[in-house]
């Protein structure tokens, strides 16, 4: 091959290498938005959680296709989870009112939080409320659950401290 010709070949080689490289950073996969676990995350309606008790630890909501929707799964606190109920509360009867209810629950669930972790012992860990839906309402359902997570990270074991 002359030498001109080998030049011309390694010169379109180099202008094709910014287009190539613009294309793989269209494939690249963008990281997941960061979880906000309010008052929203999981609800009453959300599969799963109805079967978890006081105390146990479950996985943040997980699309299965075969229930077709987000479900949550019971997680022994052992082997690590995304949250952990940690305590109950009744909310009064009466018409369903999503903001009032919403309110009654940060402050119980907070309430109950800073009995179980007061002052430093809370370092790293933040709660959610866990509400009825205006459907479960209508059928009944006045309990709020509270669940403890790991700002950033997965529960190491069971976080209640002992009695």
């Amino acid at each position: 091959m002359p030498i001109r010709a080998a030049r011309r070949t390694a010169a379109r080689r180099w202008t094709l290498l910014p287009g190539a490289a613009a294309l793989g950073l269209l494939f690249v996969v963008p990281p997941a938005p960061a979880v906000v676990k309010d008052d929203s995350f999981v609800t009453a309606r959300t599969t799963g959680i109805l079967t978890i008790e006081g105390g146990e630890c479950f996985t943040d909501p997980t699309y299965s296709r075969s229930a077709g929707e987000p479900v949550v799964v019971y997680t022994p606190c052992a082997e690590g989870a995304d949250n952990q109920s940690y305590g109950f509360a009744e909310a009064q009867d009466g018409p369903w009112d999503r903001a009032a209810l919403a309110s009654f629950s940060w402050r119980r669930c907070a309430a109950m939080f800073d009995r179980n972790w007061p002052g430093g012992a809370a370092s790293g860990l933040d709660f959610y409320p866990i509400m009825p839906t205006e459907e479960t309402w209508a059928d009944g359902d006045r309990d709020v659950m509270c669940a403890v997570y790991a700002r950033g990270g997965r529960l190491p074991g069971s976080m209640l401290p002992l009695a």
